[in-house]
């Protein structure tokens, strides 16, 4: 298979990582939830607006609740496999609550894998967490190999490529994994992440997939959202799938996986305890809580799976979706 060649685009949708640390790190200053390692990737970021904060709280929020009742399923013998990773930090995350999972493997372009790894090595206290007694750790320019953990560079739309990267990083295709991908498979040209998603649906015998990603893009608000995106070179060649929460169940049931279920932020949101989301409405006064009910009605978390074993995993959302408890 002939490694598709590198798209104009490729460029602006890398720079997304930078967009996405920024507003982690933003919102991590100020409380919203604890991070203790997304400093070491990004330094000074500019204070963001109030809804950006709220609204990246609940994308971290609600992908750990997604997570855990993951987790509840199958423990720790599992496998994470972090698509279009970035800087995400979930990885020492989990190790400091005390997971050590069975494999944990990150995935994204060569030049953001670049980066995270010469972060990684420079830093004694991100290095001591991926390090196992008794294991070494692997660098390459682009990729690192710890026992349990690996980071790759890799291009999404070459299924080959990706087969080698996920071999030399020891996935093991009979232990339940748990695929994530926070605003990726939208990038992707429709037929380059049908190939993907249906090669994961056929040989891995038990998976979940955990998709963040924008909903709604066919009224005016998601028009506003496309333009913006594109005058920044991004061309969201899979737009087509998320046009609704059902077309973003469907891309999966297309694509061989034996279930999926979506729900929007706002129902997301009200999936989190009133006591958390109390104390996260604290933090800050929102000016534009119109802003933040359309952003939220703009993004969604689909879950998607091959097997029995997740089959059942639903998010409890609250009755009331009047009000997200904003002003």
């Amino acid at each position: 298979m002939e490694p598709p060649s590198f798209h104009p685009c490729d460029e602006a949708v890398i720079s997304t990582n930078d967009d996405a640390s920024n507003c982690k790190r933003s919102a991590v200053k100020l409380g919203y939830w604890k991070d203790d390692y997304i400093g070491h990737f990004v330094r000074n970021p500019d204070r963001k607006a109030p809804e950006i904060n709220r609204g990246y709280y609940a994308r971290v929020k609600g992908i750990e609740m997604c997570i855990e009742k993951f987790f509840k399923k199958t423990g720790d013998k599992c496998q994470i496999v972090n698509l279009g990773c970035g800087f995400d930090t979930l990885y020492w995350r989990l190790r400091e609550a005390g997971h050590m999972v069975t494999n944990f493997v990150e995935l994204d372009f060569p030049n953001v894998t670049s980066r995270k790894c010469y972060q990684i090595k420079r830093n004694k206290v991100l290095l001591e967490k991926i390090h196992v007694e008794d294991g070494e750790v692997r660098l390459s320019p682009t990729d690192l190999h710890s026992t349990n953990y690996h980071i790759v560079g890799v291009d999404l739309r070459n299924i080959d490529e990706v087969a080698l990267k996920l071999q030399q990083s020891e996935i093991d295709y009979n232990v339940p994994t748990i695929f994530l991908a926070e605003c990726v498979l939208v990038y992707i040209e429709p037929q380059n992440c049908h190939n993907l998603l249906k090669w994961f649906a056929a040989n891995f015998k038990t998976a979940a997939f955990v998709n963040y990603e924008q909903v709604n893009m066919n009224d005016r608000f998601g028009e506003v959202m496309l333009t913006n995106l594109r005058q920044r070179g991004c061309s969201l060649a899979g737009v087509d799938s998320c046009l609704s929460l059902d077309s973003q169940i469907s891309r999966f049931l297309q694509c061989n996986w034996h279930g999926a279920r979506a729900w929007d932020m706002v129902q997301i949101y009200h999936s989190i305890p009133a006591s958390e989301r109390a104390r996260t409405e604290r933090i800050e006064m929102l000016d534009e809580a119109e802003l933040l009910v359309q952003l939220f009605q703009h993004y969604c978390i689909s879950i998607a799976w091959i097997g029995d074993l997740f089959q059942d995993i639903e998010i409890t959302v609250e009755k009331q979706l009047s009000s997200l408890n904003i002003d």
